[in-house]
């Protein structure tokens, strides 16, 4: 039996369901990806999670992976067949819950939704969400994963479509919020970051974390060595200060112990920006 919990309203609070079915993608949604575009970001923040890759592999590992689109359709495919109730159960991303929590509901685009605990978090609030990934795999679970611990109404909220962050651009000035979580970029990450920005809304808000390869304090490689990713220093330089007022900029410390470090950007644009 699915429970759902949601305390008050249906714009409350979202908490994961106890336990959620986790479909297993047919073979020909694994198959057609071979052979699409490689190289291409994504936003499975595998590395950390206790389902994923092993936090243990060392960078030169994770260095020698190819973390094309192929890799990470075969990846998630693998954890969702293994791990698929524990995956419907994380919890949304505390930084995104302690950040946006009190802004008011609008239209949300979850850039690399993932398994969905973002977007569904947000559409429990009230918001309408965009959410995109270019796994079919996470996406299907995503999708089933809504329906099951959000009804039909609100998960009605959320269009989950299939689309690569290599190249895949909002419409420009139409969100009220940009979530941008853990993306894996083959790219310039200036360019990236700029191209999600696009999409917001004057006085709306984008919102970004990054998993930091090296440990600020000390100089050591963190589980996110090899990687690359969303900076404080590379947003404020493509996001720039005519536009935006950055509210929150900082590398913030994981709770669990050697578990690394993320930066978390939190910026308004103004309200007249072009």
């Amino acid at each position: 039996m699915l429970a759902l919990v949601l305390v008050g309203t249906a714009a409350d609070e979202y908490q994961p369901p106890a336990m959620v079915p986790a479909p297993r993608p047919p073979a020909e949604r694994v198959d057609r990806v071979n052979g699409l575009d490689r190289s291409a970001p994504v936003a499975a923040d595998l590395f950390a999670a206790p389902v994923g890759i092993a936090a243990s592999c060392s960078a030169e590992v994770v260095e020698t992976m190819t973390l094309d689109r192929e890799f990470w359709e075969r990846r998630w495919t693998e954890v969702l067949d293994e791990h698929g109730d524990t995956v419907a159960r994380m919890p949304p991303n505390a930084h995104l819950t302690a950040e946006v929590g009190d802004l008011p509901a609008g239209r949300a685009l979850d850039a690399g939704c993932g398994h969905g605990a973002e977007t569904m978090w947000l559409a429990a609030r009230g918001w309408t969400v965009t959410a995109l990934d270019f796994s079919p795999a996470v996406l299907e679970h995503a999708r089933a994963t809504a329906e099951e611990a959000l009804g039909a109404e609100i998960a009605g909220r959320i269009d989950f479509i299939e689309g690569d962050l290599t190249t895949w651009a909002p419409e420009p000035g139409y969100f009220d919020l940009v979530v941008f979580l853990y993306v894996h970029s083959a790219g310039a990450v200036h360019e990236l970051i700029q191209r999600m920005a696009s999409g917001v809304i004057p006085g709306g808000t984008l919102f970004l974390v990054g998993h930091r390869p090296i440990d600020p304090d000390t100089g050591a490689e963190t589980p996110a060595a090899g990687q690359v990713q969303v900076s404080v220093d590379e947003a404020r330089a493509a996001l720039g200060s005519e536009q935006w007022d950055i509210a929150v900029a900082e590398d913030r410390r994981r709770p669990a112990a050697k578990s690394g470090v993320d930066a978390v950007i939190c910026a308004r644009r103004r309200e007249g920006a072009s």
